[in-house]
């Protein structure tokens, strides 16, 4: 079972403004928006990082087989 927090936040009047806009057009509460906003970032942040390390150990693969296609044809002549 989840428990609740609640939580203050100070946040700019135009962005007030547009989340209460939204609350009121999608019938939700300010705060299930906000809950599902910060889920949504955090998902986006983690599949952001997640790309950089993989993208990072592409790299990392292809100058060791680089390395290793190099001492091969060393070997080889």
């Amino acid at each position: 079972m989840r428990t609740k927090r609640k939580v203050s936040l100070t946040i700019d009047q135009d962005l007030d403004a547009a989340i209460e806009k939204a609350a009121r057009t999608y019938k939700m509460a300010k705060s299930q928006l906000a809950q599902e906003a910060f889920r949504l970032w955090l998902k986006m942040e983690t599949e952001a990082l997640m790309a950089k390390g993989y993208q990072e150990m592409a790299e990392e693969d292809k100058a060791f087989a680089d390395t290793a296609f190099q001492a091969q044809r060393e070997i080889v002549q």
